[in-house]
C-alpha cells in the first residue's frame, strides 16, 4: 500500500487533476491520496490558502469579505468547469465556506484555522467527485471520522499518538481514499491546522498509521536538487538521501519538505519517494534510513537567512559553573529559543532567529547579559545567513571544512561563524546575508563541479 500526497501546484487546474488521475490509475497500490488546497496556476497567482486567511482576517475585522469569498469559490468552479463536474459540488463548497465564516469568532485562532483548513477539505471533496465521475471507486474521508486527533494548538497542532491506531482502520475501506491534508481535530471537536506545508505532515502521519510500504510525495520538480536552482543553474539531482540528511537540509532552507514533515514516516521506517506530477516517469528522489551508494562526501547545500548572533566574551568563562544556564535563562524569560551555540573557552555565540528580537527588548537583553553575568563584551550581529553543507559521507572524508573555507575565501566571503555537530553529517557556516548567494555558489563549485584535467 502507498500513501500519495499531491501538492498545491499539482492540483491547481483541471488539467493538473487529469494528470493526478492517471498517476493514481497507473498503480493499484496508490490507495490513500492526500490533497492540498489549489496552489498557484502561474507565478503571480495567489494560493487558495492565502485567500482564505485574508478572508478570515477581514471577517474578524468586521469588514466585508464577499469579494474574497467569490474569488475562492471561483477557483474551485474553474477546476470543476474544466472537468465537467456537476454544479452541486461548487454549491456545497460555497455554502460550507459561508457557514464557517458565520460561525463563532470567540476564539480568533480557532476561527482562522477552520477557515484556512477548508481549502484542503473542499478540494478533497472535489477530487473525490472527479474520480467518481471518471469511473474510479473513490470516497472523501473526513479527518475526524478517521480519528486524526491533534493537540489544541492552532496553526501548530501536533498529532496525538492514539491517532495512529485509529488511522489503521482505513486499510479496510474500499476504493481510493481522498484525504484532506493540513489539519486534524482536537478532542473537543475543533479544527486545528499543522504548521504551513502541513499536507506533507498529514501524508507522513497517514503513512505511519496505515503501515504503508511507501509514502510518495508528488510535487512540481523532477527530484530534490543538491542546491537551490534559483541560486545555481541546472544543479545536480539527488537520487537518494537519508532522513537525517533531508532533515538537516530542510532545516536550512530546502523548500521540498517542512523540516518536521517526515518525522512520522521516519519513526515507522517508511521510505519516501519525491516525484514530479508533470513528469511521473522521472526517477525522483528516495529518502531512506540508510543508503548504500554515494557520489561524494557532500549530498546537498542549503541556506537560509534571517538569523542574528549574540556574542558573549568573559575571561575564564570555562571555569564558571552555571554560566551557560544563566545565559539561556535570560533568553528564556523573553521567550526566545536558540538555534546553535558554538563556543570557546572564554566566549560563546548564540545563533537565533532574528524575528524573535524586538528593538524595545534587544537592548534590555544585551544589558542584562553584560550586568548579570559580568561579561567583558556583549555584542549582536544582525542579518546573517546560515549555509549548511550536508552529507553522510563527510564522516569518512578528511578536509571537508578546509575545502569549504578555502572556497569561501577565494570568493571573498568572510566567515562569521562555523559549527559542526558531533554526528559530522552537517557543517554550518554563518555569513552576511549580502554574501549568501555568492557563498553557496562557491561551495557548490568546490564539491559538485568536476575538475577538468
Amino acid at each position: 500500500m502507498k500513501v500519495v500526497k499531491f501538492g498545491g501546484s499539482s492540483l491547481a487546474t483541471g488539467a493538473q487533476l487529469e494528470k493526478v488521475l492517471e498517476i493514481v490509475k497507473s498503480d493499484p497500490a496508490r490507495k490513500i491520496i492526500v490533497v492540498s488546497a489549489p496552489g498557484k496556476r502561474y507565478a503571480e497567482d495567489i494560493k487558495v490558502t492565502d485567500l482564505l486567511i485574508e478572508c478570515a482576517i477581514k471577517v474578524l475585522s468586521g469588514e466585508d469579505a464577499t469579494k474574497l469569498v467569490s474569488l475562492v469559490v471561483e477557483r474551485y468552479a474553474s477546476i470543476a468547469h474544466e472537468l465537467d463536474l456537476p454544479s452541486e459540488i461548487i454549491d456545497e463548497i460555497r455554502s460550507h465556506l459561508v457557514e464557517l465564516l458565520n460561525s463563532s469568532q470567540e476564539n480568533r485562532n480557532q476561527f482562522i484555522d477552520a477557515i484556512k483548513a477548508s481549502g484542503e477539505d473542499s478540494h478533497a471533496k472535489l477530487v473525490a467527485q472527479f474520480f467518481l465521475n471518471r469511473g474510479i471507486e473513490a470516497q472523501y474521508i473526513n479527518p475526524k471520522d478517521a480519528g486524526l486527533y491533534v493537540t489544541n494548538e492552532a496553526g501548530h497542532a501536533q498529532v496525538l499518538p492514539e491517532s495512529y491506531e485509529h488511522l489503521y482502520s482505513l486499510r479496510a475501506k474500499n476504493g481510493v481514499l481522498i484525504f484532506p491534508g493540513f489539519f486534524g481535530y482536537t478532542k473537543e471537536g475543533a479544527i486545528a491546522t499543522f504548521s504551513r506545508s502541513g499536507s506533507d505532515i498529514t501524508g507522513s502521519i497517514l503513512a505511519n498509521g496505515v503501515k504503508a510500504d511507501l509514502y510518495e510525495n508528488f510535487t512540481d520538480v523532477d527530484a530534490v536538487y543538491s542546491v537551490n536552482p534559483n541560486i545555481v543553474e541546472n544543479p545536480n539531482e539527488i537520487s537518494e538521501l537519508t532522513y537525517r540528511e533531508m532533515r538537516e537540509l530542510s532545516y536550512a532552507g530546502f523548500s521540498v519538505f517542512h523540516d518536521e514533515a517526515l518525522i512520522p514516516a521516519f519513526r515507522a521506517g517508511i521510505p519516501v519517494h519525491v516525484k514530479n506530477t508533470n513528469n511521473p516517469s522521472a526517477p525522483g528522489t528516495k529518502i531512506v534510513h540508510h543508503r548504500e551508494k554515494s557520489t561524494g562526501p557532500v549530498v546537498g547545500i542549503a541556506s537560509d537567512k534571517g538569523f542574528c548572533s549574540i556574542y558573549v566574551s568573559k575571561y575564564l568563562m570555562n571555569r564558571e559553573i552555571g554560566f551557560g544556564r544563566r545565559l539561556l535563562t535570560i533568553l528564556e524569560e523573553y521567550e526566545i529559543s536558540y538555534e546553535h551555540i558554538p563556543s570557546g573557552i572564554d566566549e560563546v555565540t548564540i545563533i537565533l532567529r532574528q524575528d524573535q528580537l524586538h528593538p524595545e527588548t534587544e537592548e534590555d537583553i544585551l544589558e542584562r547579559i553584560k550586568n548579570e553575568l559580568c561579561a567583558d563584551e556583549v555584542k549582536i550581529e544582525h542579518n546573517l545567513s546560515l549555509i549548511m553543507i550536508v552529507g553522510e559521507g563527510m564522516k569518512q572524508n578528511v578536509g571537508i571544512t578546509a575545502r569549504a573555507a578555502q572556497a569561501l575565501a577565494s570568493a571573498g566571503v568572510n566567515i562569521e561563524m562555523i559549527n559542526q555537530g558531533s554526528s559530522e553529517v552537517s557543517l554550518m557556516f554563518g555569513v552576511k546575508e549580502a554574501n549568501e548567494k555568492k557563498a553557496v555558489k562557491a561551495i557548490y563549485e568546490e564539491f559538485f563541479t568536476p575538475v577538468l584535467i
